[in-house]
């Protein structure tokens, strides 16, 4: 289990605003960065195999935990159509702002989200203090991101996140988790892990709602998916 005792705004990259982060351009360059591959990538079916048929099924987990008329944070893009599916959850009623650091990623979710006028999707780095700093949010999502960085960002993006819930307010996290020790995906995952995830083997066993010392403002409710492989972390602010 990981913690972070230090105050993770304490810890923030030192990175322009505007910049991609090297880990993103030197880990994941050809499924977040490249032209080539985002067309590819961006296929419902290549979502549903990537997540053993779970796409779907972890999609709705989300979505349900959020009601209509919310304003609601999505934390990066997402390939496939949750995005659409956030938007549409919340109506035009709501409002559905989403970040992500990379530019192709944010002309690709504004062309997904092309005609939702209360969908929102803008540049910024989570991880930096100042991205989120004025803005209050009703609910969060972070859909499969949080084992895409290295632990010190995680930690930023995670206190960052629970700062922008207001009191009362829900944040939602679905990410990977440690497999049962009989699952038959478990060795297969480990190198998948291995060769094309390096950062997630530490978020594997980690404590996501102590990655920040805002987590203790929340109460918390964990869930777990297909045999443990996958997690869904809860969080209602306090107040």
């Amino acid at each position: 289990m990981t913690q972070i005792s230090a105050d993770p705004a304490m810890m923030q990259p030192a990175t322009n605003a505007c910049a991609v982060p090297s880990y993103l351009s030197r880990t994941y360059h050809w499924a977040y960065l490249s032209h080539r591959t985002l067309p590819w990538l961006d296929r419902e079916w290549v979502v549903s195999a990537i997540l053993w048929g779970n796409a779907r099924r972890l999609m709705r987990a989300a979505v349900e935990e959020f009601a209509p008329g919310q304003r609601l944070l999505q934390a990066a893009c997402v390939y496939g159509p949750f995005s659409r599916l956030l938007a549409e959850r919340v109506g035009c009623t709501g409002a559905l702002e989403v970040i992500d650091v990379a530019p192709i990623q944010v002309a690709n979710a504004r062309r997904k989200l092309d005609g939702l006028v209360h969908a929102e999707v803008r540049q910024g780095d989570l991880a930096r203090p100042d991205c989120l700093a004025a803005e209050s949010h009703a609910a969060v999502c972070c859909f499969f991101l949080l084992h895409e960085v290295p632990p010190v960002e995680r930690a930023c993006i995670v206190h960052n996140l629970l700062g922008a819930v207001e009191p009362g307010g829900k944040i939602v996290f679905v990410d990977y988790h440690r497999t049962r020790p009989w699952h038959p995906l478990r060795p297969v995952m480990a190198q998948v892990f291995r060769w094309l995830e390096p950062f997630a083997p530490s978020l594997l066993d980690a404590d996501i709602t102590a990655l920040s010392p805002r987590g203790e403002g929340f109460e918390w409710t964990k869930t777990t998916l297909f045999g443990g492989l996958y997690q869904k972390v809860v969080g209602v602010r306090r107040g």
